[in-house]
């Protein structure tokens, strides 16, 4: 979920015998497919890509931004595309759509995808889950409740990612939307500013600070937070918030992929596609802390478990994509106002 802006974008390059040649927006030689994805999937796009390397020769240049940087990024480029391969997350996949930035091709495999887009230009390849998380050395007692961080014990000590720049950061507000109601989630929000630290276009530079002690909570998602408590060790907590029905609820926030429109690579992206989306990649979604996209591929083993755990006695819910889309800007514009940006 986890998104740096496009001035910090992180240049990762992958190919037969490791890292290859690329250029700093994206670009690559015909032996080579560019993928632009939302953060969080680094160590399981390591693994995957060499794989796919190592099956077909084809290298992977990936870029890693914010969700809703990946598709400014994508606006930026339109007279010269740079990407092969998008993943982002809704909804700004949505938007990507909507300003034609992804082509219509059929992914093999996403007929088992129940969140696809009717115009094929956009399947989940992985599900995913906003969630909270806390320091357990400095949250204590350990906050349970939307109003626990209202405390002012917390002053100074919280941070989010910004909605409408981070897809976590636009998750929270949905969810917050969904518990206090839309007038309810603003008033929250403006509470919430005495103890926020600020705005931050990356939830995942959030993790780090959080795991140092430097904040004592920080939103995030099931997948990028438990691969950082079970990779790296991460001191932090994960935790669903309760309303003030003492109902504790979520949402799927899926990572996305399409092709991109006029990709300067093709054929190598819809390859990369079709592999992502095979069901020997979907049964390797428990490595990344996420779940299959295709239904037809049950999660199994210890990490699939983990997950299945944090997600025990939790109502989940699914917003209207579209919906959300339609309303965004009226809804970052009222966000803006209530915090005073």
């Amino acid at each position: 979920m986890r998104r740096v802006l496009a001035a910090a974008a992180t240049l990762l390059l992958f190919a037969a015998t490791g890292a290859c040649g690329g250029t700093a927006a994206g670009g690559g030689t015909e032996g080579t497919v560019v993928v632009y994805s939302a953060d969080g999937l680094k160590d399981w796009y390591g693994k995957r890509f060499a794989e796919f390397t190592k099956k077909t020769g084809i290298g992977v240049n990936l870029v890693e931004e914010g969700s809703g940087g990946i598709v400014s990024r994508m606006e930026r480029e339109r007279s010269n595309p740079q990407a092969d391969v998008v993943v982002t997350l809704p909804p700004f996949v949505q938007r990507a759509a909507q300003q034609n930035l992804l082509a219509q091709h059929v992914i093999p495999g996403s007929d088992q995808v129940p969140a696809r887009d009717p115009g094929n230009r956009y399947a989940a390849m992985l599900n995913n889950y906003l969630v909270m998380a806390y320091n357990p050395d400095f949250a204590k007692p350990a906050p349970q409740t939307w109003d626990d961080l209202l405390d002012p014990r917390f002053k100074g000590k919280i941070q989010y990612s910004t909605p409408g720049q981070a897809g976590d950061g636009t998750a929270m507000l949905l969810q917050l939307q969904h518990v206090y109601g839309e007038q309810g989630a603003l008033d929250y929000l403006k509470r919430l500013e005495a103890n926020n630290v600020g705005p931050s276009a990356s939830t995942g530079k959030l993790q780090p600070k959080l795991a140092k002690g430097e904040l004592h909570v920080a939103n995030g998602d099931l997948q990028m937070n438990l691969a950082l408590v079970n990779n790296d060790k991460a001191n932090m907590r994960l935790f669903l918030p309760a309303g003030p029905d003492g109902k504790r609820s979520t949402f799927a926030i899926p990572y996305h992929a399409g092709l991109a429109a006029n990709a300067p690579h093709a054929e190598a992206g819809k390859k990369l596609l079709e592999f992502l989306f095979s069901t020997e990649v979907q049964r390797t979604a428990p490595e990344s802390f996420g779940s299959p996209g295709r239904t037809d591929v049950k999660a199994e083993g210890p990490l699939a478990e983990q997950v299945s755990a944090q997600l025990t006695g939790v109502e989940i819910w699914q917003p209207d994509w579209n919906a959300v889309l339609a309303r965004l800007d009226a809804d970052l514009a009222a966000y803006g106002k209530a915090v005073g940006r």
